[in-house]
């Protein structure tokens, strides 16, 4: 009967139609006020609407009533209810209620034990499973005992029994397997953990020996062979290492298995004093290394093993001691490029081998201090004898095509090391590698090949334009603009050419992002088909980027696409856990708790948060609605604390641009260099964390509180100094100047037009004269690195002056109106310029593209590049123009609209579309509500 009742509950609940399940349910409870079964149901349906206040309200209700959560519908409504609200204290306090009318149900206790598991609550997880154990004594509750041990000791908070705690895991485990109740390797890896926690290394080793009971399983793992090894090694056993090392690398190929061999063997030399041992280990070792690299598929990893040998001995000083048996770095070196030149890998594999031999093993350090001139004009010398083969061989096959492109990578690194400053000295030779990455019938043949050569070219001319031209320069900003201008058409036809290729579409984002292109970098973006976790990794590329340029729409649909994962992801990892336990998979427990740790805690996360919350606020623009909706909103749960900060974990990906260089070397790094503004630090969340909690505390008339953030905001702007872009320092200091007029505002201060008139004048700072645009093509030497950003940030500041305008006239606070007429006349001044530039965008500036980039006379250092694209490929030149000129007028008409429109800003047929899909949809994840 109550099947029957809830059908049409459950169906609208699987098709997702929660308003439809609401009205079902309540239909029932109309007919049947005490049916707890629909109302369990009504709490999840609001659940998954946010409405948390009215679940927890139904959920105490029910809770009441004895023996209501015995009815398993009543329960798993209730669970999910909870679980969606994420409430898990209350998820317990259910199945506790429900285990004291149902003991002996072991899918209450099991889900219980899960619960507790999923939210890391691991005291409670450890007394669910020993319950678990004693009600039904399953092996498998014994080891759900163990791993809550474990976890309570590596991730509880605070506990004092930590020794004891492991030690009586250890004892369980070690029990588990003189008993042969260990069956597995999954078994033994917990026990592996349990002993490294205490660093008993001995014990691990003897649990990992080959008398132990699962020494064929262990063999046949090669992930716990490699571990036995590297025990050893750090019990400085290096002959056991070596033997151990030696019988794997006879068998199977491992990398790490070389790199733990080499070691030993390194260490095991440092403590022979006779050097005639030290020759015959040698010996026999370089031996062993060369039988294992005639096996067919092996070459690669032992002859960089023989690499890693050298450099091992170089690094320890005995290089010139055993010089006579393992040839110096340098010519190891050279010998592995010899016989791998024609891989793609080649290079990645000795780029840090190159590193450590020219400056030493701190190879993050500037290299100038480091560097050895002497070995760089070794790898010049050897690269000279080289490069120039390669390249007459290049159009042979498409190994001599890698072959080339490895010589050119490891020729830019070496330019890299020796400190050349001399732009022109990058651009050599970038015709050749034009001419052969851009023909399309060595593309169809080549196509890698000819990718990373147009890439290279591109990395190259990057580097030089930012030597000839830095940004730090204000008078050359006109010309680094038009230089990367000249760079993004090679990009765009190699990208047509290879749709495929990764990097080039990277690069191609960052450069037009660099020229305040975001139109045309969010459609690049769009297909690099980024999915979950490259939301965290990569997302730093573009998130904020559109709020900068006046793209606020697009910008609040790629930051709720970014909070969607983290949300996805703080349901579906509980997931993986409860199957982990009930699949006795429990050496991937710690990874799966390592990783929701670090997206709970993540870097991007915080600011792709953020970044949503200012796209809300702006995106509904000068709307008096706006208020209410700061008013209403929950901002301390974005308090900026330093325990928070200190917390976080930095996931973005900076070596994903193919860098040729090692990350250290910043004057040379090229994803440092193309940086449209700094990459977020912890200053810039705080900052904006404030920002919305200013802005919440005006709307709510809260003085005090006003004045409390706003000294915190001056704080965290000093203390940010460069780390802040400029646009962030307007933002700043305009929030500063907002709270500055309420407050006096508020408390009738004499001192209101003044305060007034600063406002205006940071606004106004941003904002070009109108007759700017007038000089059509002068408008290029300044409108792609700072107009559009100083306009965006200007109209960003705008709209939060009038909404605290908006919510002083609310208050009937004496003054507002004044601070409203300054606003108008402001704004009236203002869209003429805003305008101004839209008209630009929307005619003149094709015309001043071709008459300033591409068609002047003018000398400059990429002059003959520029030449040869708009000679050989218009098409992709007219591509880059057209992205750069739709680009602006949409941001141009991005920033218009909101000094258009004082209430609500216009949007076309489009951007309406896009709000309602989004809002629509995620209404639930909206931030301000």
């Amino acid at each position: 009967m109550e099947q029957r009742q809830l059908r049409p509950v459950y169906d609208a609940l699987d098709n997702e139609d929660v308003k439809q399940a609401l009205k079902e349910c309540n239909k029932i409870i109309r007919k049947h006020p005490n049916h707890l079964s629909a109302q369990a149901l009504k709490a999840y349906a609001l659940a998954r609407t946010g409405a948390s206040n009215e679940v927890l309200e139904i959920g105490e209700s029910i809770l009441k009533v004895p023996r209501s959560v015995a009815n398993p519908h009543v329960r798993q409504a209730l669970v999910r209810a909870y679980k969606s609200i994420r409430r898990p204290a209350e998820e317990i306090a259910v199945y506790n209620a429900a285990l004291k009318h149902l003991p002996d149900d072991e899918s209450i206790h099991s889900a219980l034990f899960l619960t507790t598991a999923s939210n890391e609550m691991y005291a409670e997880q450890h007394h669910a499973a020993v319950a678990l154990n004693k009600a039904f004594k399953r092996q498998r509750y014994t080891w759900w005992i163990i791993v809550s041990l474990l976890l309570q000791t590596q991730l509880g908070k605070g506990s004092d029994n930590t020794q004891l705690q492991l030690s009586l895991a250890q004892r369980m485990a070690e029990k588990a397997l003189q008993d042969h109740q260990i069956k597995n390797t999954e078994h033994l890896r917990i026990l592996l953990l349990i002993l490294e926690a205490q660093n008993n290394h001995e014990a691990m080793l003897k649990a990992l020996s080959p008398d132990s009971p699962l020494a064929q399983q262990i063999a046949n793992d090669p992930d716990l062979v490699t571990q036995r090894i590297s025990l050893f090694v750090k019990t400085r056993a290096f002959k056991e290492a070596m033997s151990s090392a030696s019988q794997t690398l006879e068998i199977r190929d491992n990398w790490a298995d070389y790199k733990h061999y080499v070691e030993a063997v390194t260490e095991e030399i440092g403590q022979l004093a006779d050097d005639s041992d030290a020759h015959q280990l040698l010996r026999n070792v370089c031996g062993s290394i060369e039988k294992w690299s005639q096996v067919r598929g092996r070459a690669r990893g032992a002859r960089l093993a023989l690499v890693e040998l050298s450099a091992k001995l170089h690094c320890s000083g005995y290089g010139d001691r055993l010089g006579s048996i393992v040839s110096s770095l340098g010519d190891q070196i050279w010998k592995y490029v010899d016989t791998f030149q024609n891989k793609a890998i080649c290079y990645s594999d000795i780029m840090q081998y190159f590193v450590d031999h020219v400056c030493g093993s701190s190879a993050t350090q500037d290299p100038s201090t480091t560097i050895s001139v002497a070995f760089i004009d070794f790898h010049d010398n050897q690269l000279s004898q080289r490069i120039q083969h390669a390249r007459e061989n290049a159009d042979n096959s498409e190994d001599c095509a890698q072959a080339w492109v490895n010589m050119e990578k490891i020729r830019y690194l070496l330019q890299t090391l020796r400190g050349d400053n001399n732009p022109e000295l990058w651009t050599k030779d970038v015709d050749l590698f034009l001419e052969f990455g851009l023909d399309p019938k060595k593309a169809k043949l080549k196509q890698a090949a000819c990718s990373d050569m147009v890439l290279l070219a591109c990395q190259r001319l990057i580097q030089a334009a930012f030597l000839a031209y830095p940004k730090e320069q204000q008078q050359s900003h006109g010309l680094l603009s038009r230089s990367l201008f000249i760079i993004l058409p090679i990009l765009e036809e190699g990208i047509r050419l290879n749709g495929e290729n990764f990097l080039l579409k990277l690069y191609a984002i960052r450069l037009y992002l660099y020229l305040s292109c975001y139109s045309r970098a969010r459609a690049l973006y769009d297909t690099l088909n980024i999915k979950n976790i490259q939301n965290d990794t990569l997302g730093h590329f573009i998130v904020g980027q559109g709020l900068a340029l006046g793209c606020y729409i697009p910008d609040l649909e790629l930051s709720y696409a970014g909070v969607s994962f983290y949300d996805r992801a703080h349901f579906t990892i509980p997931h993986e856990l409860e199957s982990a336990y009930k699949n006795g998979t429990y050496s991937n427990i710690p990874d799966f708790l390592e990783f929701r740790n670090n997206l709970k805690h993540s870097f991007q996360r915080e600011i792709t948060h953020r970044c949503a919350l200012r796209s809300e606020t702006i995106s509904q623009g000068c709307s008096k609605d706006v208020v209410e909706t700061l008013k209403a909103a929950d901002t301390q749960s974005i308090e900026p604390t330093d325990s928070m900060l200190a917390s976080l974990h930095d996931n973005r990906d900076v070596k994903v641009m193919g860098l040729l260089t090692p990350l250290g070397i910043t004057e040379w790094n090229l994803e440092i260099l193309t940086r449209p503004s700094p990459l977020p630090t912890e200053n810039w969340i705080r900052l904006y964390s404030l920002l919305p909690q200013i802005m919440h505390y005006i709307a709510a008339a809260d003085v005090d509180m006003v004045e409390a953030k706003q000294r915190q905001l001056l704080n965290a702007v000093e203390e940010a100094g460069e780390s802040l872009s400029a646009y962030d320092k307007t933002v700043a200091h305009g929030l500063h100047h907002i709270a500055s007029v309420y407050i006096c505002l508020s408390q009738k201060g004499d001192s209101v037009d003044e305060k007034i008139d600063s406002l205006v004048k940071i606004i106004e700072t941003n904002i070009p004269e109108e007759q700017t645009f007038d000089q059509k093509a002068a408008v290029l030497d300044k409108l792609p690195l700072a107009t559009i950003r100083a306009l965006a940030a200007a109209t960003e500041v705008f709209t939060y002056a009038v909404t605290a305008k908006h919510a002083a006239s609310s208050n009937r606070l004496p003054g507002s109106n004044s601070f409203g007429f300054a606003l108008t006349q402001l704004r009236k001044r203002s869209l003429r310029c805003v305008s101004a530039l839209r008209a630009w965008a929307n005619k003149p500036a094709r015309a001043a593209i071709c008459e300033s980039w591409i068609d002047t006379e003018q000398p400059m250092l990429l002059s003959n590049v520029s030449k040869y694209m708009q000679t050989k490929h218009k098409q992709a030149v007219d591509v880059v123009v057209k992205g750069c000129v739709d680009s602006w007028l949409k941001s141009a008409k991005g920033i218009v609209a909101h000094w258009e429109h004082y209430a609500t800003p216009r949007r076309s047929v489009e951007e309406h579309e896009v709000i309602e899909d989004t809002w629509g949809d995620l209404n639930k994840k909206r931030l301000l509500r």
